[in-house]
């Protein structure tokens, strides 16, 4: 019946919806695994703390910004700056496809956050 397709759709949504965010203690244990821990003096709660504020641990997170860059991923990091969304000029420090901070083995995003924290001004940016 239709009722039972509406159901059906509605929970592949939010199994697909749910794949995307991650518990704080498995990403916490990613972190560690990846050295995080004390990375330019910032904690595993600092990072978790960011991910938290920034995506509230979803990896599949993108915004769109009044300036027409966008942010990525867990730590939503800044096309413009960090990343290639092949939408607008981007410096791509990270050398980095925007996508790429959207997968769920977070390494991509784990190494433009490292590379983003060792420049001045730290987890500010």
């Amino acid at each position: 019946t239709m009722r039972e397709l509406l159901i059906f759709l509605v929970g592949c949504l939010l199994v697909v919806n749910q794949a995307s965010l991650i518990r704080r203690c498995d990403l916490a244990k990613v972190l560690h695994q990846e050295d995080m821990d004390g990375f330019e003096g910032y904690t595993l709660s600092d990072w978790l703390c960011l991910a938290f504020t920034e995506s509230n641990f979803n990896i599949s997170k993108v915004n769109e910004n009044a300036d027409g860059s966008s942010d990525y991923g867990l730590f939503q990091i800044n096309s413009h700056y960090w990343c290639n969304d092949y939408k607008s000029h981007s410096e791509n420090l990270c050398h980095v496809d925007c996508q790429d901070l959207l997968n769920p083995n977070l390494l991509s995003g784990i190494n433009c956050a490292k590379m983003i924290v060792s420049r001045s001004g730290g987890m500010k940016n």
